[in-house]
C-alpha cells in the first residue's frame, strides 16, 4: 500500500470537432493541478485526436468502446468529468438521455452517480440557434452539470480554429471537488 496520497481521477470525455486535436492541453493543465487524467472519446472524435500522444501523456488507454463482460477496467473511476469540446450532438442526446456510445452512457451514468461534471460547448452560431440545444443546456444546468461560457463561432470555413479555453473545465470542477489547483 502506498503512503502517497491518491490524486482525483479526471475523466476527459472528447467529442468530435475541429479543436479536440488540443485536448492536450486540458490534460496538461489537469496534471499540474495534481490530476490523473484518463480520456474517453465520441467514436467519431477519434479521428481527431493523436492516440498515440495522449496516451503517453496520461498513461492510460483512450476509451471509446465498451469492454466485454470480465475485462477488466482500464480506467479507475473518475472523481469528475469534463467533457471538452462538448459538441452540439452530444450536448443534445446527453440531456435527452441518449446512451449510444460508451462516452454518453459514461454522461448519463455520473448524473446518477454523483459525479461532477463541466462541458464546454464548441459549436457554431447556426446550431446554437436551434431550439433543442438551448432546452438541452436548460436540462444538463436543472441536473447540475456545468457549463461553460465557450460562445458559438460562425460556421466559415476559413475563419480558422476558435479560442477556446480549455482550463475553463478545471475552473468549473475546482468548487465541486474541493478547490484543488
Amino acid at each position: 500500500m502506498s503512503d502517497r496520497p491518491k490524486k482525483p481521477f479526471l475523466y476527459v470525455v472528447v467529442c468530435a470537432a475541429g479543436i479536440a486535436g488540443d485536448v492536450g492541453k486540458l490534460i496538461t493543465a489537469a496534471q499540474e493541478q495534481h490530476w490523473d487524467v484518463g480520456v474517453v472519446a465520441t467514436p467519431q472524435a477519434l479521428g481527431f485526436i493523436d492516440r498515440t500522444a495522449v496516451e503517453t501523456r496520461t498513461g492510460y488507454p483512450i476509451r471509446s468502446a465498451w469492454r466485454r463482460p470480465g475485462d477488466p477496467r482500464p480506467l479507475p473511476p473518475a472523481d469528475a468529468i469534463a467533457v471538452a469540446p462538448a459538441t452540439f450532438n452530444t450536448i443534445n442526446k446527453w440531456a435527452a438521455g441518449i446512451s449510444d456510445t460508451l462516452a454518453l452512457g459514461i454522461l448519463c451514468e455520473a448524473y446518477g452517480s454523483g459525479i461532477p461534471t463541466a462541458a464546454l460547448p464548441c459549436l457554431n452560431a447556426a446550431q446554437a440557434a436551434h431550439p433543442a440545444y438551448r432546452e438541452s443546456l436548460h436540462r444538463l444546468r436543472e441536473m447540475g452539470v456545468l457549463i461553460g461560457s465557450h460562445e458559438p463561432h460562425r460556421p466559415a470555413p476559413d475563419s480558422g480554429a476558435p479560442h477556446f479555453d480549455w482550463e475553463e473545465a478545471l475552473t468549473l470542477l475546482a468548487p465541486e471537488v474541493g478547490g484543488l489547483s
